[in-house]
C-alpha cells in the first residue's frame, strides 16, 4: 500500500511540476511577446484632416457676364499685333497666377506683360473673328507669341484648328494704379527644364550672382522653372537682369507679376 500511496505521490509530484513549467513557460512567452505600439504616424493622419480644406476650390476665373464690345471702357489702352496660340490640358483644372482656377471653356487668356485682369479684343487677322477674353494667367513662354487664348477663345476666333494664328490684340487695362502700365511688379522666369537638378543648380548658381534677389525653382506642367524675383521689382530692374543672363537652350522672359 506504501508502494501505491508512493507511487501516486510520485505522479502528483510530476503533474505538479508540469503545471509550474506550463505556467512559467507561457508567462515567459507573453513576456516576449509584448512589444509597445508605435508611434502615431501624423502623415497617415493628415488625410484625415485634408477633406474639409481640399473640398474647397477657388472660385473659377469668369467674368460674371459676357463683355460685348460696346461696354469697352473707351480707348484701348495697348495695341499689338503678333501671333497667338491657345492651352489646354495638361493646365486644366490648374491654378493660374491670378490664383483661380483656369477653366479652358471660360472667355481667357495668359499674356506675359498686361496686368492680370485686364480686358482683351482678339482679332484672328486671317478670318477677321473676334473675342473678348480677360487676362488671368502667364504666357506663352515662346518668343513672338503675345498671348495664349483659352481653349474655348481660340475656337471662337478659329486660331484652334491652325494652332498658331496673327492676331491683333487690342488692351483695356485697370485705371492707373499701381497696376495700371507702365507699372506693376516684374520678374525674370528661365526654363522649362526636363530635369529637376538642372533647375536647381541654375537656381543655385544664380542666387550666388543675384544675392539681393529671391531666386525660386518650381514645378509647371511643362518642366521646371527658375525664377528670379528682382530687390526691387520695376521693369527697369527686371529687364537689366535678362538682358545679362546668357544660357543655351533656356531663354530668360521678362513678365509681371501683378
Amino acid at each position: 500500500m506504501r508502494g501505491r500511496l508512493h507511487g501516486r505521490l510520485h505522479l502528483y509530484e510530476i503533474a505538479a511540476l508540469l503545471c509550474a513549467l506550463a505556467l512559467f513557460g507561457c508567462h515567459k512567452q507573453n513576456t516576449r511577446a509584448y512589444s509597445p505600439p508605435p508611434p502615431p504616424d501624423l502623415s497617415d493622419e493628415e488625410p484625415a484632416r485634408a477633406p474639409a480644406r481640399a473640398a474647397v476650390k477657388p472660385p473659377i476665373a469668369r467674368p460674371a457676364a459676357p463683355v460685348t464690345p460696346e461696354a469697352l471702357p473707351g480707348k484701348p489702352s495697348v495695341i499689338e499685333v503678333g501671333l497667338a496660340s491657345w492651352y489646354g490640358p495638361p493646365y486644366a483644372g490648374r491654378k493660374g497666377a491670378d490664383g483661380s482656377v483656369y477653366d479652358q471653356n471660360a472667355m481667357t487668356a495668359a499674356n506675359l506683360t498686361l496686368p492680370l485682369g485686364s480686358i482683351v479684343r482678339v482679332t484672328n487677322l486671317a478670318n477677321e473673328q473676334a473675342v473678348i477674353v480677360r487676362i488671368t494667367d502667364r504666357g506663352p513662354f515662346v518668343r513672338g507669341r503675345i498671348i495664349d487664348l483659352s481653349l474655348a477663345a481660340a475656337k471662337a476666333t478659329g486660331v484652334y484648328r491652325a494652332g498658331v494664328a496673327k492676331v491683333r490684340i487690342e488692351a483695356y487695362t485697370p485705371p492707373p494704379g499701381p497696376n495700371s502700365i507702365p507699372g506693376g511688379r516684374w520678374c525674370v522666369q528661365i526654363g522649362a527644364f526636363y530635369n529637376p537638378e538642372d533647375a536647381i543648380q541654375l537656381k543655385n548658381d544664380l542666387s550666388r550672382r543675384y544675392a539681393s534677389a529671391k531666386v525660386i525653382e518650381f514645378e509647371g506642367p511643362t518642366g521646371y522653372w527658375v525664377r528670379i524675383n528682382p530687390k526691387f521689382a520695376d521693369k527697369a530692374s527686371a529687364t537689366q537682369i535678362a538682358e545679362s543672363i546668357h544660357i543655351p537652350d533656356a531663354e530668360p522672359f521678362l513678365t509681371r507679376t501683378d
